[in-house]
Formats: structure tokens, sequence, C-alpha cells
């Protein structure tokens, strides 16, 4: 039974996909902008005019032309081929990070919501003794101690993020099962892992989805941010971070080396923070209901209120009580 079911749940995705971006058209620009830098990350070594770590010793520092479309940098590197492969470097440490710590987070959250007592008691006091400690102090002390590398730098967030996570899935776990599904399964003899698989984890996933696309832009920002320091990716790593950090420098000669990775990662997380907000209102019955209301309020033929009052508050009365504007929560 199960076997026919994984095809035809990934022929659905496109389906979802399509209408996920027909309901929220800034989230599917968002989509298509995130889409295009994963491509160009996963494609970098192809379309890269140079290689990132080739310097050309008599174009230091060269402005924008038809040789180099964004300029070199003080070595005499490409930046557009630099920006390519820093896509790679930037994004992969947001998306392993990213899916680190909503796993790890999810689990200690959903064990803990739903065990409670000593095992709630003993993890929510770890991840609050995590989050007793400011964000940046423990990001810096971790990266510090491990020494730079992408796998450090990793470590680092996944140990910083973890805890959000943790007190979604915790909050989200502790309402699940309370709910009479979860006591009809219960009450039926199922186990706690057929529960957890079957009704905890299928209804908190809408939460922890939107909290990972909000996450996943702090997280570039903050690799950007250590490797500004000189503790996240080291050189000569293309990071759009370590590309700033280089660039300041020599912001008055050469504004290209600065400008173009904090146009990149500024448009990066621009659209993360925007799919974000898109899938919050896309996965929750009650803001999805507000919006499609409003989306099919505004074209509707209205009776002129002078010629036909007794229609036009007839037209009001239906906007209020149209059961089409109904939408199951």
């Amino acid at each position: 039974m199960s076997a026919p079911a994984t095809p035809a749940r990934l022929r659905a995705v496109p389906g979802a996909v399509a209408r996920f971006v027909r309901a929220q058209p800034l989230g599917g620009i968002a989509l298509t902008v995130l889409t295009l830098f994963v491509l160009a990350g996963l494609l970098a070594p192809l379309v890269a005019p140079y290689d990132p770590l080739e310097q050309f010793r008599r174009d230091i520092l060269d402005g924008p032309s038809a040789r180099f479309l964004l300029g070199t940098d003080d070595l005499g590197r490409d930046v557009l081929s630099r920006s390519l492969h820093g896509a790679r470097t930037s994004l992969l440490i947001g998306v392993v990070t990213t899916a680190v710590s909503l796993v790890l987070g999810t689990t200690i959250g959903v064990v803990s919501g739903y065990a409670g007592r000593g095992v709630d008691i003993v993890l929510q006091r770890v991840m609050d003794a995590v989050q007793a400690i400011p964000g940046i102090v423990l990001l810096l002390f971790i990266a510090v101690i491990l020494g730079p590398s992408v796998r450090n730098t990793i470590i680092a967030l996944t140990v910083v993020i973890t805890p959000s996570f943790n007190r979604i899935a915790r909050g989200e776990t502790l309402r699940v099962r309370e709910e009479r599904y979860v006591e009809a399964a219960r009450a039926t003899g199922a186990g706690t892992g057929r529960i957890l698989a079957r009704h905890v984890l299928p209804n908190i996933v809408a939460p922890v989805f939107t909290l990972a696309s909000l996450i996943f832009a702090g997280v570039v920002i903050a690799e950007s941010a250590l490797s500004f320091l000189g503790i996240g990716a080291p050189p000569p790593t293309p990071s759009w971070g370590l590309m700033l950090s280089e660039g300041v420098r020599y912001v008055e000669r050469a504004p290209w080396l600065i400008v173009v990775p904090a146009v990149l990662l500024s448009l990066a997380v621009f659209s993360l923070n925007l799919l974000g907000d898109a899938l919050r209102d896309h996965l929750d019955p009650r803001l999805q209901h507000a919006t499609f209301a409003e989306s099919r309020r505004w074209w509707r033929p209205r009776p002129p209120a002078r010629l036909a009052p007794g229609l036009a508050r007839a037209a009001e009365e239906l906007d209020a009580t149209d059961p089409t504007d109904r939408r199951p929560d």
C-alpha cells in the first residue's frame, strides 16, 4: 500500500507549488529568485567565466568591463566568479545549518512536549542554559574555539539556532497532544511512535517550516558576519561575507567590491523573509481565508447604491455571509 504512495506524492509537488504561486504571487517571486541563487551556486563551476582563485596580476582593482563584468578585487580575481561560488558557500552553510537545527530542535521539542515531567524538565533546562547566553557571544566563542572552517561554522550556528526550533516544536506538541484525535488514537491502543508520526508531527510541520524559512535568512546573515570578522569560512574560500571583509579596505577606490556581495546578500535575505511570510499566510487556514475573501471581493460587481439601495445592501450582506468565502480551518 505504501509503495505507490511515494510517486503519487512526488507528482503532487508541482501542483502544490503552482497553487502556492497563484495564492501568493510575492512568495512565487521570492521562490523564483531563491531558485536562481541555488542554481547559480550549483552550476557555478560551469557558468563562472573564471576560476574564483585565479589571479590576474595586470588587472588588479579593475572596474567593470567587457572582460570582467563586475570588476576584479585587490588580488586580480574576478568578482563575478567569486560571487557565484560565494553563493554556493553561503547557501550551503544556510541549508545544512537550518536542516540540522530543524531536525535536532524539532526532535527535542516533540519528545519534551509529549513526554512531559522529568524528561521535559531536563531537556528544557539544557535549552534554557543555551539561550541564557547572548547568541552573538556564544557564536563567537564556539567559532574561536573550533577555528575557522565551513564545518565549524555550521556547528557553531547549529548550537545557537537549535533552541528556536525546540521552543516552537514543544509549544505545538503541548497543544496537539491534548486534541481529541490524539486521545482517540491513544485509547485505541496506538503506541507513542505511531501517535508522534501520524498525528503530532504532521500538525506541527507548518509552523516549523515557516520558522525554518525565516531562520535560514538569519543563518546567511550570521555566516556573513562571521566571515566578515575572519572566523567563518577561511580564505581563499569565496563567501559573500568574506568578500565584504576583504573589500571594505578599498571601499573608496573600488566600491564594487562591497556593492556586489552586499546587494546579493540583501536580495537573498529579502527573498527568504518574503518567502517565509508567504508560507505563513499560505499554511495558516485563518490567514488564508482572509486573503482569499478579500482577493475575490474587490472585483465583484456592485449595483449603484443611489439607483438600487436595496440591492446594494443585499450585496453587502452577501459578502458577509457568502459560503464560497468560507474555507475550513
